[in-house]
């Protein structure tokens, strides 16, 4: 895990720190090949330069975060923002389920919007063909 992300971690209040703490194994494990860095003051989660997984500690829960999690199809998402992009909070680290969250990071994978390129595309999405 990256220095910062565990820089990041360590300076939450109790029950953020365990979620997070939590959040950063269970992607790392599922993503080895990802970059990870802290990119707009919170963890994220990088393939090919294309961020697909993160957190952020909010005043009232710790925000997981899916760049292109409405295209996965999942119950348990919620939809955030105006792109492809889907969340899920947590206020205590019980709630998360190892089981579920394996299934997301594993669609993470195989299912990414080209974020990396909005800029250059002038703000079109385009679905990467894995």
């Amino acid at each position: 895990m990256h220095k910062d992300i565990t820089a990041y971690n360590r300076e939450q209040d109790k029950v953020s720190k365990a979620i997070c703490t939590e959040l950063a194994k269970e992607i790392d494990a599922a993503l080895p090949k990802a970059e990870s860095k802290v990119w707009h003051a919170h963890p994220v989660w990088f393939l090919d330069g294309n961020p697909v997984a993160g957190y952020a500690v909010r005043k009232a829960n710790v925000q997981l975060l899916f760049w292109s999690g409405q295209s996965f199809e999942e119950p348990g998402l919620n939809p955030e923002g105006s792109f492809k992009a889907a969340e899920k909070r947590y206020t205590s680290k019980e709630e998360i389920d190892s089981k579920e969250l394996k299934r997301w990071l594993k669609k993470a994978k195989a299912i990414q919007w080209d974020y990396k390129n909005i800029v250059k595309r002038k703000g079109k999405l385009v679905r990467l063909e894995k």
